[in-house]
């Protein structure tokens, strides 16, 4: 009688590397369509090497940025489509180092999941390559880590990296910003990446929709708005800091413009805004079925404005004018007042 007992395997035990291997196999061609000068290595190395063209700086400064999507993930896995949400990823962190005048080089995923499903991860890596050619870094490395027991068949979380460079006097800080500046806003596609637990609970629980639920004041069902990808602006600010004197920039994430607008002022300012810009209609219905306060709504989510813009009155003609040329919805919405770092609102 043959006693021998079959041993325990990594792949019995749920982590099944050749599904890893196939998995690399079908995000290379998307990844390799990011790559741009500087990047040295393929995938698959151990570490991704990127050369900065040091001739281009006076005095480079690197930048760096890390930031994940948040529970918009939940979306993407109930309604299980997940090309877009590597798009969200890179936005979220391709646009935080922009507002310092930093032009995103290259990027970084760190994919979990809890079953490894290779054609799963090649839509989410190909929305991250799609994001990072929005953004135009590379994206040269990530990992994809398969946690059997740590998540449950279907989920995931992603997280991103970004290393960004800027001369080190073009630095946006906004130390130059002063009363009279002027406040321009980019608009947002819609709810972006933040205040999805309060959009959630407001469209789903309170409202009781259901993610395919069509809605014809939004145009189309409640699972395609809220799945919305970030924008990214970076191929349309990094060309006006050569040309304007862009004195601060804002990324209107978590917090919406109440609390991120103050992050960019100098002590001894303040900001009045005009809300005179159209609000897409997502944020509007969130208001009215979960009978949301106005406050609560400005300081949540970015209420159709995700990036703005201070510069200065005597450029703001200009600057507009070049980002209508561009085909960007810009809107001129306030201005910078003698305070104490808050946000008012007309």
């Amino acid at each position: 009688m043959d006693n021998k007992q079959e041993g325990l395997t990594y792949a019995g035990a749920g982590v099944d590397i050749s599904a890893g291997n196939r998995s690399v196999k079908l995000i290379k061609e998307s990844v390799r369509s990011t790559f741009r000068p500087g990047v040295l290595t393929d995938i698959g190395g151990f570490g991704g090497l990127f050369a900065l063209d040091k001739a281009r700086y006076q005095e480079p400064v690197l930048v760096s940025g890390t930031d994940g999507v948040g529970t918009k993930l939940r979306v993407a896995m109930l309604l299980d489509k997940h090309d877009t949400i590597g798009i969200d990823a890179v936005a979220m962190c391709a646009n935080d180092i922009l507002v310092q005048g930093a032009e995103p080089l290259f990027f970084l995923d760190y994919l979990a999941v809890g079953k490894l499903v290779p054609e799963k991860v090649s839509e989410i890596v190909g929305g991250v390559a799609e994001g990072c050619l929005r953004a135009g870094c590379a994206l040269i490395g990530g990992e994809t880590a398969e946690m059997p027991g740590f998540y449950a068949p279907g989920e995931y979380d992603i997280a991103g990296f970004v290393v960004g460079v800027v001369d080190k006097h073009k630095i946006i800080d906004g130390k130059q910003i002063k009363p009279g500046d002027k406040l321009i806003g980019l608009s947002s596609s819609g709810l972006h990446s933040n205040g999805y637990s309060l959009a959630r609970k407001a469209l789903w629980e309170t409202a009781g929709y259901k993610v395919d639920r069509y809605l014809p004041e939004l145009g189309r069902t409640v699972g395609e708005e809220m799945l919305e990808p970030t924008r990214i602006y970076v191929k349309q600010v990094l060309p006006l800091l050569n040309k304007y004197n862009i004195k601060g920039l804002a990324h209107i994430t978590g917090g919406g413009l109440t609390e991120n607008v103050p992050r960019i002022l100098p002590p001894g300012t303040g900001a009045v805004l005009e809300r005179n810009w159209p609000v897409p209609a997502v944020f509007n219905l969130i208001q009215s079925v979960g009978k949301i306060a106005d406050a609560e709504m400005l300081r949540t989510f970015n209420m159709g404005i995700g990036l703005v813009l201070v510069v200065s009155e005597g450029e703001v003609e200009l600057v507009m004018s070049e980002l209508s040329a561009m085909g960007e919805r810009a809107y001129l919405i306030g201005e910078v007042k003698a305070g104490d770092g808050v946000v008012e609102y007309i």
